[in-house]
């Protein structure tokens, strides 16, 4: 994380826009925050709660897409502040949608999670609902922006004009554990556009990305190609993850999982590399 380690270049710029935040949130009043506990939603559900108190909720949904370590990461970081948190069950796979994977298969998702959302804020007697998408996001594929824009879902961070560099800056300043964090995205954006999603599949990948992690490869993606799995880790980790013992462990353990085939992608880890087949 060094590069977001020069404070004092962006101190000036990163405090104004945080202050716009606040201003932001403040002029909403209420606010429940659909919440996975995530480098984004992290810093915009303090800074609610620092400005709203007890008239910020968080919402985090939960489904076979979500990998368990999240969740009970999402209840610790509300625990710990003292926030209001809902766990709501939520079936995206019901969706056809969804379930058979088209480009437009996170709308799908989103529209079910804030739909869920809406119904504990208006039960909670909250008022606005807001994600925690961010200035980057405008540069790829993000179906899910749609379902939020149709459910009058604000986007504060991109209101305020964060990126997702000054949102870890800004994090760490704050003292929030997330700020280093890995980014993540649901299990499902693992697979190819096209390929059906199961909850045996994504329980496989669960599963998969867990083994790296507990090998310390913690920024890292398993993508899903019929019967084959793709690896990605940062270039840095390509030759520890090539190691003859730590190739024949994982190797094995995939198998065990259910994959045929293991690969590694020697392009490296980057976010989003399932949406290039839509270029």
């Amino acid at each position: 994380m060094e590069e977001y380690l020069k404070e004092e270049i962006l101190s000036e710029e990163i405090s104004a826009k945080l202050q716009a935040l606040k201003d932001y949130i403040r002029s909403l009043g209420s606010l429940a925050v659909g919440f996975s506990g995530g480098v984004d939603s992290s810093f915009l559900l303090a800074v609610a709660q620092e400005v709203l108190g007890d008239r910020v909720i968080a919402v985090t949904g939960e489904d076979a897409s979500v990998p368990e370590r999240e969740v009970r990461e999402a209840k610790e970081f509300c625990e710990a502040r003292g926030i209001r948190h809902f766990i709501c069950k939520v079936n995206p796979l019901a969706e056809e949608g969804y379930r058979h994977n088209s480009k437009d298969r996170c709308y799908f998702c989103k529209h079910g999670i804030f739909t869920e959302v809406s119904k504990i804020a208006a039960a909670e007697g909250i008022e606005y609902m807001a994600e925690g998408s961010n200035m980057d996001d405008l540069g790829d594929y993000r179906p899910g922006l749609r379902a939020a824009a149709e459910l009058s879902v604000k986007s504060p961070l991109r209101e305020a004009g964060f990126t997702k560099a000054e949102i870890r800056l800004a994090s760490k300043a704050m003292g929030l554990p997330t700020w280093s964090k890995p980014a993540y995205a649901c299990l499902a954006s693992r697979f190819v556009y096209g390929e059906d999603i199961t909850e045996e599949k994504l329980h496989m990948i669960d599963q998969a990305e867990q083994f790296l992690i507990e090998h310390g490869f913690f920024e890292e993606r398993v993508r899903l190609h019929g019967n084959l799995a793709r690896i990605e880790v940062p270039p840095q980790d390509i030759e520890r993850i090539a190691a003859e013992e730590m190739r024949a462990a994982i190797y094995d353990e995939f198998r065990r999982l259910g994959f045929m085939f293991v690969t590694l992608d020697l392009k490296g880890y980057r976010l989003g590399s399932m949406n290039a087949t839509l270029k």
